[in-house]
């Protein structure tokens, strides 16, 4: 029986079937090792096929999976060089960020979108906490605004505390799979709270001594929504260390990159240290934002790091 993968705490899974019954379900070990380059075989969001087993009511083995139209990775917090699926077959992803307690960094933002770029998952940045904005804050959502909504991504400021300028957020949900993410303490729990009520999902504030949010959330999970659609609470990401990708081919998700790389006189340009880099060129001209470029350059560097 096809089923649809709620939970995944490593060993054990929670699984929907097509009835709407839930199971616990353990995968058959041959997947640990069939074929599988993640640390984690299995994430929440993936199609499966279950057999019940006898014994145990809602008890099922895996005996297949179903191939996965995308996802989203990082690289595995327990074994270097390896990726981790956060979740997969998504209809989008929505980044909550922040300016202040705990400030998200245009680099980690960046970086999520180079990975959302890599397996083609539509990006939605929101700017929570506009209740505790001050002038500098508001300078600062305006410009990272413009930048973002001129390459084609969503942007939107809201206060999840205040429940002010979430009206959009209905009808961006509904009848989709959306991944939700973003550092610890951003408001990730608080969003889904108020959009699930009933279930109850733990929040704590930012520590105090460092500023930085608190892990609420251990393992992915998947809800329903009310009004049709899912949305995955996923554990806070502290870093964003990109995996599965060439240093060389990290400006194709810099979509401001991509429609000039035929440009170059090389084609193997780095846009670093070339002649005749129309990436470079369009730096200097102001057509594309020097940030990016930078956050750009930041991010080559990290991948070019090897301990071995």
């Amino acid at each position: 029986m096809k089923a649809l993968v709620y939970k995944s705490t490593g060993s054990w899974y929670t699984v929907k079937d097509e009835t709407g019954k839930f199971h616990n379900a353990r995968i058959k070990g041959v997947f640990k090792i069939d074929g599988i380059t993640s640390t984690n075989p299995l994430a929440v969001g993936d199609w499966v096929n279950i057999e019940a087993e006898d014994g145990a009511e809602g008890s099922a083995m895996i005996d297949e999976i179903f191939p996965r139209s995308n996802y989203i990775n990082r690289q595995s917090p327990r074994v270097k060089y390896q990726q981790h699926i956060i979740a997969a077959n998504l209809d989008q992803s929505i980044l909550i960020a922040t300016l202040k307690e705990p400030r998200t960094s245009r680099g980690f933002i960046d970086r999520f979108l180079v990975v959302c770029e890599m397996y083609h998952v539509p990006a939605i940045l929101l700017f929570n906490k506009t209740d505790i904005y001050r002038e500098k804050e508001w300078a600062a959502y305006e410009a990272l605004s413009a930048v973002y909504q001129s390459l084609g991504y969503q942007v939107y400021a809201v206060s999840v505390e205040k429940q002010s300028g979430l009206e959009a957020l209905g009808s961006l949900l509904q009848d989709k799979t959306t991944l939700i993410s973003g550092h610890s303490g951003v408001g990730k729990s608080s969003l889904i709270n108020m959009l699930l009520p009933k279930e109850g999902i733990k929040t704590q504030d930012v520590s105090g001594w460092s500023g930085k949010g608190m892990h609420t959330t251990t393992f992915a999970t998947m809800y329903d929504l009310p009004e049709g659609g899912r949305i995955i609470d996923t554990p806070g990401i502290r870093e964003l260390a990109i995996t599965n990708l060439e240093r060389e081919e990290l400006s194709h998700y810099f979509p401001e990159m991509r429609e000039r790389l035929d440009q170059c006189r090389y084609n193997n340009c780095t846009h670093i240290n070339e002649p005749g880099c129309a990436v470079k060129a369009a730096v200097e001209s102001g057509m594309i934002y020097e940030e990016r470029y930078i956050s750009y350059l930041n991010i080559f560097e990290s991948m070019g790091k090897k301990d071995y």
